[in-house]
């Protein structure tokens, strides 16, 4: 089978990896890559946003499936082109993927379906963000309607933080377009988790959970970030629990997107709140979440590809194989993220990192002159697998120690915490 994988990233490098494994693979071509996925596939200088280059790209390699690994192209409606020429396709089409590029698509859609989330208004006017959010009461959660690489959800624990983030979106219009919808919602507490489901576009398979650590500095402090790490598995989502939110929440979300939508095939990414009420939706994502994907992949054994390309197909869905270890990523970051940083310093010490059995995943990385070189906020991905978490959690840090960078930034205590409020 020949398989183009779509995106730069360190979700796509670790896809690619899995997907290498696969004895079902002829060929895997990946557009535009990165210097890690290179070492997978062929990369062709094609980016994620030339649905036209795409097309002719996977026309020329003979592509049997497409897997798109970033959400842009997804909204943008690049399934929906490439299924219309007749390629197999991973991932929802524009309209299935709205779930995230659109949060009050996603809460609307929720509110009619009865599926368990916080509650909400939508608002695209500043008086009236101002009034719910004392109606509502703080803590409370603003958060950018549409795309904005996971850093436009805005906890707020004042009303003046309240008014401030109003304005960041609505007036000083730091977002852009994403954030001219604003959705405020009742702030949650309990465990966060991230819940992954794949769809055919009728039936659904689970994979395992991970939790994620958004904010960029130790203790959940600081700014959200697009993740700074993540682990799996989530000791509180055994069996029961698992089954619980495919029935509550999966199910009736692929269905709801079925009969309001269209057929969802792909991934389903469900950022969840374990709270003492149950589980709620706190979020839904149209691919691999980044970093979780990583921690995930990781640690499943068995073959992805087939479960891929039935879902891409319409058809029956293997289960994936489960898996009884652990799974730590820890991103390493350039100083300033997520905010403006410096690319273009020399990373060393990465070969010696997977010597020490550690997973390297390349995120925001380029090669210059022949050296490896930063080129992004999240850079590299270190990630272990081991008999349990504290196992992964060590053999890690072990890996991330050999590495370095200048302005190389971290958090020190990925999978070391389990409730969180969000």
């Amino acid at each position: 089978m020949n398989v183009l994988l779509v995106g730069g990233g360190g979700r796509e490098h670790t896809l690619a990896w899995k997907i290498a494994q696969s004895p079902r693979l002829t060929r895997l071509v990946a557009a535009p890559g990165n210097p890690g996925v290179a070492r997978h596939a062929s990369c062709a200088g094609v980016g994620v946003d030339d649905f036209d280059g795409l097309l002719r790209l996977a026309e020329r390699e003979r592509i049997d499936l497409v897997v798109v690994g970033p959400e842009a192209p997804l909204v943008a409606g690049l399934a929906d082109r490439l299924r219309d020429k007749g390629l197999a396709v991973f991932g929802p089409g524009a309209r299935a993927a709205a779930l995230e590029g659109s949060k009050a698509f996603a809460k609307e859609l929720m509110s009619r379906h009865g599926i368990p989330t916080a509650r909400y208004r939508t608002v695209t006017e500043l008086e009236a963000g101002r009034r719910y959010c004392r109606e509502l009461g703080v803590p409370l959660v603003v958060k950018a309607d549409g795309l904005a690489a996971g850093k436009g959800a805005l906890v707020c624990r004042t009303l003046e933080d309240a008014d401030d983030a109003l304005a960041r979106c609505l007036e000083r219009r730091e977002f852009g377009a994403a954030g001219a919808t604003v959705v405020i919602e009742e702030f949650l507490v309990g465990e966060e988790a991230s819940f992954f489901a794949i769809s055919n576009g009728s039936t659904s398979v689970a994979l395992a959970a991970a939790q994620d650590h958004k904010t960029v500095l130790d203790g959940d402090r600081g700014p959200n970030t697009g993740g700074m790490g993540a682990f799996t598995p989530v000791a509180s989502l055994d069996p029961a629990a698992r089954a619980r939110i495919m029935r509550t929440i999966v199910e009736p979300t692929l269905a709801a997107v079925a009969r309001e939508a269209a057929p969802y095939r792909g991934v389903l990414f469900v950022g969840l709140m374990l709270t003492a009420d149950g589980p709620k939706v706190i979020e839904y994502n149209a691919r691999f979440g980044d970093p979780e994907c990583q921690a995930i992949l990781a640690a499943m054994d068995g073959d992805l590809l087939p479960v891929l390309d039935g879902a891409a197909r319409g058809e029956a869905l293997p289960a994936p194989s489960p898996s009884s270890r652990a799974a730590v990523c820890v991103v390493l970051a350039s100083h300033g993220y997520p905010g403006a940083y410096q690319t273009g310093a020399p990373i060393e010490g990465v070969d010696a990192a997977e010597a020490a059995g550690a997973l390297v995943f390349h995120a925001g990385t380029a090669r210059r002159d022949g050296r490896l070189v930063t080129a992004g906020g999240r850079v590299l991905g270190v990630t272990a697998v081991a008999d349990d978490v504290s196992g992964a959690i060590e053999a890690a840090y072990a890996a991330v120690a050999r590495i370095s960078f200048e302005g190389m930034h971290f958090r020190r205590d990925i999978g070391r915490r389990r409730a969180v409020a969000y």
